[in-house]
Order: structure tokens, then sequence, then C-alpha cells
């Protein structure tokens, strides 16, 4: 890796003239060598790679280039409809045989089975087993039902409307009112601005059965379509599948043509100001929409092209984030990007930024005065070759772990190949590439960019935001006057100084006193002459990834009632003001091109600090944690603009109904919880807010190393590890007092409770039924309750969704925790139509109380094991995994050997266990929460 990371160095030097005359930038872009693609004689496109990550699975993937675009007006919707038939009965799997064969060899259906429809195309994702040639057979059988063989009967079509109606309710809101207004600006005299997947209701309602047969039969079909086979699995017998499956189908004799549609150029500058009651935010986007489609990456000239642009949104948006840092930031985020829009065949620079809701122009003015000061000075040279260190650290991370990438990152390269011709030539030849033309970019590259960007025609202007009295709308006038900048007044970008460190004081070494291993877990211990410990566990999952986490117990529970309020919504400034004297742009500025973070975090019962690094700056990872224990700022200013753009993102969150509910239900339940200071910070809890007190308590929850436990997971080397955890883990402050995690008392409202809330004026309603309270702690109950929850959400499917076409999703979920004492909770959610919301909540209790009388079904247990298995063996390979492992097991007073008795543990569950856990705790007290719309 060194030897990689000084070879990339000298070829950044190295004179860009040299490579300048070797290239030849009219040469094709390859598609990746380790990809085997081609075509049926019936024009369908098939890609297959093998990648074992993870182990033993495969990624299927129907890709059909047809989507919302492609509906007549009669159809509106009906390209989404199809993807809901689609797994609702096939000819080889009827009715509802396709969801629960998938859920008996452990696909879980939203979670790994799911699909999607656009306005140009439609995607199916099954994942499976690959170890299996039935299992394996089985999923091209459905992907090719998918493909040709829906079964779209009246009777199937007519009880899916319910369902299709509902997700089509989920979408009501603020967002979608305002966008059906600038929409027609947005994407002017486009058939874009009608088409929206979704579709309408009234078409929804009453379409006739044969207008979506027509779609299906008209757009499902060979040359339209692409089979994508990623994973473990091998390649030619996988190509002998899909020309099995999928060469006997023809394309129709009188084929629609599949029309490419345009979005016409305009001379006027577009504005459109909308605001709503139920908005939660305000924000504000710019787009110059470009005069022609896109430009191909064909060769290698496009290719550059594509890294200058990237080049630019970096440097422009790294100067966004500095002002969004600053003391006085203009708005909560701002960036700015060169991308697509709604239309494949509409590309634009946009800029778009989030704004406190009376400072929507002066938010705009600062996008478009960026821009200019952009066009007019550039960047400097300092900007450009952070720019591209950052680039070079993003690409060779991924090009160290090439071999360690999963299947759903590929898949999705070939989608997007077959269907916009982007191209996909594999990281190799990438990595490669980057470094050889990476250096030939100057500023004259991207300084000049801009200009074709920005102009004075095909403009759109979008404001949205609240509606409430008080607050005047901006008008379309003010909008044009705000983007009139006058660059004469403008002054060039000053780029300060880098630091050069990001540690000011000295680092005083301690030692390791021992060192402890576990071969069974494969990790190893150090105890620290300070009394910290470090547990570290190398693992050969990623090449280029050190995840990390450092924790104590403690938390916020040891403050005050008085101090709670002072400090829950300060404490997300803390990391805000920096450390070691360095602002949050300096540490930005200084970490560029490095890829290491660290965050430190106060919970209710423990605090600490999670980070990850590559094992190349795993260093910086170590500095920031020192510094984060002994040397965090304390900057009133920091805290100020911290304040000021949370206090804009949570302004109006409760004028969304559903974040009004949360915030009603929850301060109902937590009436008799003095700690309890809402769900959202309000200009009372701020008014309350001390960030003195608040970074006091952060030094005395951090003062005492001895009391973390701090844990490393990845490719991490012993030696490398333990210099790093005696200079700056063993010099850490350090005294013999060890906390534990404090249960205060408080809990939950008790009681079979309903609490009804009114708010919204779409016909929306949710549905959340609780069950909680203390519990005494077992590994095996908690697992009974986990399962219940599974088997529920899988009863509950099959009842509110398949038989009365009530809900679009409901979902059952059960757990019992042991810290900071022992609890249970069980909780069943939903949305639906108000008028159903009633009945829908009796048939889900219907649902529980059936198992609870008889227990629940053996085939629904098997399936519930089956999806626990899969996932168990996917995560086990994931460094996340095991810090989690770690961290929770110490949290909770677990053996972090327990991991290894999962599976056991998992097929050990019995009906009788889930039907005791459920009798145990399910008949007992209820809380119902229902948010329904204003009364009229």
């Amino acid at each position: 890796m060194k030897k990689l990371n000084k070879l990339v160095l000298g070829i950044m030097l190295f004179p860009a003239a040299v490579f300048a005359q070797q290239m030849d930038f009219s040469t094709a872009i390859p598609l990746d060598p380790s990809v085997k693609t081609g075509k049926l004689p019936n024009g369908l496109t098939y890609y297959i790679k093998k990648n074992a990550k993870p182990e033993k699975k495969v990624d299927l993937r129907l890709v059909v280039n047809a989507g919302s675009i492609l509906e007549e007006n009669d159809q509106q919707g009906l390209a989404h409809f199809i993807e809901h038939m689609c797994f609702n009965g096939t000819k080889r799997f009827p009715k509802n045989q396709l969801v629960d064969y998938l859920q008996s060899i452990g696909v879980k259906f939203g979670q790994h089975l799911n699909a999607y429809t656009g306005f140009d195309e439609t995607v199916y994702f099954l994942p499976i087993p690959s170890d299996d040639p039935e299992k394996l057979e089985k999923g091209f059988q459905i992907i090719e039902d998918w493909a040709f063989n829906t079964v779209l009967t009246p009777e199937e079509i007519d009880k899916e409307r319910g369902v299709v109606l509902e997700e089509y309710r989920l979408g009501l809101g603020a967002g979608k009112r305002m966008m059906g207004r600038y929409l027609s600006k947005m994407m002017h005299d486009s058939k874009y601005a009608t088409r929206l997947p979704i579709g309408q209701k009234e078409v929804l309602e009453k379409f006739k059965h044969q207008s979506l047969i027509n779609f299906y039969k008209d757009w499902y079909r060979p040359n339209l379509m692409s089979v994508i086979v990623v994973g473990d699995i091998d390649v030619a017998e996988m190509e002998k599948k899909i020309i099995s499956h999928f060469s006997a189908y023809k394309n129709p004799s009188n084929e629609k043509p599949r029309k490419v549609f345009e979005v016409p150029n305009h001379k006027e500058t577009f504005v459109a100001v909308e605001s709503d009651k139920e908005a939660s935010s305000t924000q504000v986007q710019l787009l110059y929409k470009d005069y022609a489609g896109p430009k191909k990456m064909v060769n290698l000239g496009d290719f550059k092209n594509y890294m200058i642009e990237n080049l630019f949104a970096t440097l422009l948006n790294t100067r966004l984030n500095e002002l969004t840092n600053s003391s006085t930031p203009p708005f909560t985020y701002g960036y700015s990007y060169y991308g697509g829009t709604f239309a494949r065949t509409k590309k634009a620079y946009q800029s778009v930024a989030m704004s406190q809701e009376d400072k929507q122009l002066s938010a705009l003015k600062v996008l478009v005065t960026e821009n200019e000061r952009a066009k007019k000075f550039g960047f400097t040279q300092g900007e450009l070759d952070r720019a591209k260190s950052e680039f070079m650290a993003s690409i060779e991370k991924a090009y160290n772990d090439r071999s360690k990438t999963n299947s759903e990152n590929f898949v999705g390269e070939f989608q997007a190949n077959f269907l916009e011709n982007e191209p996909a030539p594999g990281i190799e030849w990438t990595f490669q590439t980057f470094k050889q033309i990476l250096p030939l970019i100057d500023l004259k590259d991207v300084n000049g960019l801009i200009k074709e960007y920005v102009k004075e025609d095909n403009r759109v202007i979008i404001l949205t935001g609240p509606e409430k009295e008080g607050l005047k709308k901006v008008t379309e006038q003010e909008v044009l006057a705000a983007i009139k900048v006058n660059t004469d007044e403008l002054k060039p970008y000053e780029d300060a100084a880098v630091a050069t460190s990001l540690l000011r004081n000295e680092v005083k070494p301690g030692t390791i006193v021992s060192r402890e291993s576990n071969a069974k877990l494969g990790t190893k211990t150090l105890v620290l002459s300070n009394g910290a410990k470090v547990t570290y566990k190398n693992t050969d999952f990623k090449n280029d990834e050190v995840l990390f986490e450092a924790v104590s117990l403690g938390g916020s529970n040891l403050y005050s009632n008085e101090e709670m309020k002072k400090v829950q919504f300060a404490n997300g400034a803390l990391a805000e003001a920096g450390f070691s004297g360095l602002k949050l742009n300096d540490i930005n500025k200084f970490m560029t091109g490095k890829i290491a973070r660290v965050n430190p975090y106060i919970g209710a019962t423990t605090e600490g600090l999670r980070g990850s690094s590559t094992p190349k700056d795993l260093e910086y990872l170590f500095q920031m944690t020192y510094a984060y224990f002994t040397d965090l700022n304390f900057d009133q200013e920091a805290f100020e603009g911290f304040k000021q753009k949370q206090s804009s993102f949570f302004k109006n969150m409760a004028s969304t109904p559903q974040n009004y509910f949360q915030q009603e239900f929850y301060t109902y339940l937590n009436k008799e919880n003095p700690r309890f200071n809402g769900v959202m910070p309000t200009d009372k809890s701020w008014a309350d807010t001390d960030y003195k007190v608040a970074y006091e308590k952060y030094k005395e929850r951090f003062a005492n190393a001895a009391d973390f436990e701090f844990y490393f997971v990845g490719n991490v080397d012993d030696a490398t590890i333990e210099a790093f955890a005696a200079k700056y883990i063993a010099s850490l402050p350090a005294n013999d007092k060890k906390e534990k995690a404090v249960d205060l008392g408080y809990r939950l409202l008790k009681g079979d409770l309903k609490k009804v809330v009114n708010k919204g004026a779409d016909p929306k309603s949710n549905v959340t039924i609780m069950f909680y309270g203390d519990a005494k702690y077992s590994a095996k109950d908690a697992m009974s309750i986990q399962a219940l929850g599974e088997v529920l959400t899988i009863k509950l499917t099959e009842q509110l969704r398949e038989n009365e076409s009530g809900v679009y999703g409901v979902n059952a979920r059960g757990s019992i925790s042991k810290m900071p004492y022992g609890s249970y909770n069980f909780s069943i959610g939903f949305p639906c139509g108000p008028e159903n919301a009633e009945r829908l909540t009796a048939s889900a209790l219907k649902e529980l109380q059936n198992i609870i009388d008889k227990g629940p079904d053996e085939k629904d247990i098997a399936k519930f094991k089956e999806g626990e298995l899969a996932d168990f063996r996917k995560d086990s390979k994931e460094n996340r995994y095991w810090l989690s492992n770690l961290t929770r097991s110490y949290i909770n007073g677990y053996s972090t050997e327990d991991v290894f008795k999962f599976e056991e543990m998992v097929n050990a569950v019995t009906a009788k266990d889930i039907q005791n856990i459920a009798k145990q705790y399910l008949t007992k007290d209820k809380v119902i929460g229902i948010l329904m719309p204003e009364k009229k």
C-alpha cells in the first residue's frame, strides 16, 4: 500500500506534458473486461459478473427501459401499477406464492425484494442464495415471469387498486402540492411535467383493465430489457440460464416506437415561489438547463471532461461548506452540481440551499454570488491541488477494496450502462486513468467550466417554504432582483493557510502494561498505563477500512434535570467548535485527501466517539480522538451559527402532520417525566439552552479515559495499533473512578390509553400501537419477541395489505433491553385512510390475538429463521457487525462470544416461545396513537 501511495504521488508530480504526449483522447472507454455481456437475437441485453461478496449470494436485476413517460392519458400511474402486479402473481407463482416462496428462502419483502418505477425505467431487485441450484433456477423463473408472464386478471387488478391508492396517499402533502405547481416551469412544455410515476388518483381508481394490459404488452418486451446477474456464481452457467429463460420471447409485431421525450429550451427565466401551511423547510433551487441533450461519455476526452465537472463541483462546494460552517451561516446547507433533472434527456447546472424561512432571497443571493465569484476570479492553485488529492484518496480507497466490493455496487453500474450508455470500465481502468489524467487538468480547465453553465436564459428558480401569518411571501420581482450581482464589488476568494497539525499540545506517550487475546473472537486487548483498554480485531473484510468506537457508561442520565434542559439541544454543537484551536473549516482543509473522521457523542447512558479511517490515515483518527478528549474548543460564535442552522431546520418541522403527531404523542406519554423537553427544539428550548454548561459537562464526561473501552475493527496490524495506542490513548487523562449506567426511574405513561391527534389537510392517517414496560432480560426472550415482530409483520402484510387492500406497508417489531433497566417494547405501525383507521387497528390487534391464542404458523417461523440467518451470514462478513457486537456486549454486560450462539438461538425459537412471549407482554396495557386529518 505504501508503495502504491508513493507511485500515485510520483505520477501526480510528474510533468503533465509527458502524459499529454502519450494519451490519445479519442481512445474509447472500455467495458469492464470482467463482465460477460451480450445481446440475445430478440434484443434482450445481459450482463454477468462473478463477485464473491457477499458469499453464496447473487443479485438478479430485471431492468425495463420503460416508465411513466410512456403512459397515455388513460394510463397515468399504470407503469407503477404493473410493478405492483408483478409481486401479486405470475404464471409459475400465482397469487401470493411468489412472496411466500421468497420469504421461505430468506428473502425479506421490501427489505431485500423490491422494485421501483421512474419516468424512464422500471427496475426489479432480487437477491437470492447462489449455492442451491433449485433456488437459483427459481430466481430465474421469477424474473422471467416478471418480464413476460405476470398475471393481470380483472380480479387481481381490482384487488391491488387499494394498495396502490394507499401508496399514492402516502405521497400526499406539502411537497407534492408545491411540486404540482412548480413542475410545469421546471420541466417547461415537456411531458415530464405531467407524468409523475405515482400517477393520477382518478385514473388509478377508474382505469380499464385493458389499459394496464396494453401497457404491459407494449413495453415489457425483450428489446427494452436487460437482465443483470452479479454474485458468487459461474458466469458460463448464468449465461446459459439467460439464454434458456429469455430467448423464446418475441417482440410485438407492431411494436410501438420507444420515443425519447425532450425538454424544450426557453428564453425566459421562470420563477416559481410556492408556499404551503404544512411545509417543513425553506428551500431555494436554481437551475441552468443545458441547451442540448446530455453528452455521451465515449472516449478519454469525455472522461476528462467528466473529471473536470466533478472537480469544479468539489471546489465550489468546499467554498459553500465553509460558509455553512461560519459563525453567520447564510443557509443550513448549500451545494451546487452538474447533473440530471427528472428527464433523462436534460441535464442542468444546479445550486440548492436550505435557509431560514425569512432568508430565502439572501440564500439565493449567496449562491449566485459564489457562482459569479468563481466565474470572475476562478479558483486558486491550492484549492485545485486539495480537490485533486480528495479525488485521488477516494478513488484509491475504492481501488484498494476492489476485491471486497458488494455485488449491489456493480449492478447499478451495469444498469446505467444499459439505460443511459454510462460507461462501466471497472475500478482498475478507472484508477489507472485517473492517475494519468488528473495531472493534466489545470486551473484553466475548471475555471472555464462555469462560463458554459451560467446563462440568462433556459433558467429556472424555485423557492418553496412555509405559509403562515406574519411571514411575507417573496415576489417574482424580488427573486429576479436577487440574482443580479454587481461583479465589480466582488473580491477574490481568500485561500487561508492550511494548518500543519491537528494537535497543538505536546503528547506525552504512555505505555502498554499488558496484552491479552481471545483466539475464538480473533481479538487482542491492550491494557494501557493510564488504565484505558484498547481491543482490536484484524479482519480481511475490507482492505482499506478501519472502524472505531470508544464507549463509556454514564451519559446524560448523570446530569440533573435542570442541566439536561440546558444541554439537550446544545450537545450537537460541541464538535462544531473544532479542537486544538482549529475551526471546523481549518480541520476540513487539513484533512483534504485524508480519509479519517471521528465524532463525539453523549447519549442517555453512554458517551463516546465513533469514527473510521483507512489504514494509511489511521494516525489522524487517533489524533482526532486525542484532541476531542483533551482540547475541544469553546467557541460561542460557532454555537450561535449551529443554533441558527438548527433553528431553521426545526422551525417548521412540526408543520408536517407526522412530526406534529410525534411531538404531541410523546409529550402526552412523557407527561410524568420532568426531563422530557420535546421531540424537537422550540424557541423556548433554545432560550433555555446553555452552551457553557454543555461544554463543561462534555469535559466532565471525557475526563477519564480509564473509564472508556476503545474498539477497532478492520485492516489493522499489531505494531501500528500498539504504537498509536501507547502514544495517543495511554497519554489521555485518567483516574480510578468507574461509572455505571443509571436508571432515573422515569417511565412512559402506563395504562390502556388512546391518543388521537388531528393535523393535516390531506386524507391521511397513521396508526401506532405500542406495548411497553419493565421486564427481566434474557437472551431467549429477546430473540422470541424479535421473532414475534417478524412473524406478525408477515401476517399483517397478508391481512391488511393483501386481503383488505387497506395499507401500502405495515411493520411490527419487538425488543427487550437490559440497560439502563430491563424493559420490553413492542410496536405495530401503518399509514392508512382515515376512514379505515379504526377498522385496520382492530384487524391488526385481531392478528396479534390469534398468535396469543393459537401461536404462530410454523411456516412463518421458518421464514423468520431463514431471513435472520441470511442476514447474519451477510452481516457477519462486515466490520460494522463485529464493532457493534463488541460495543453492545460491553454496554449490556453480555459475553462477546454470544455471537457464536446466534444461529443456534435463531434455530431454537419455537412456536411456543413466541406464543408465550406474546402472552407475557402483549396482553397487558396497550397505547394506541392515531394521526387523523384536521376536522373541516
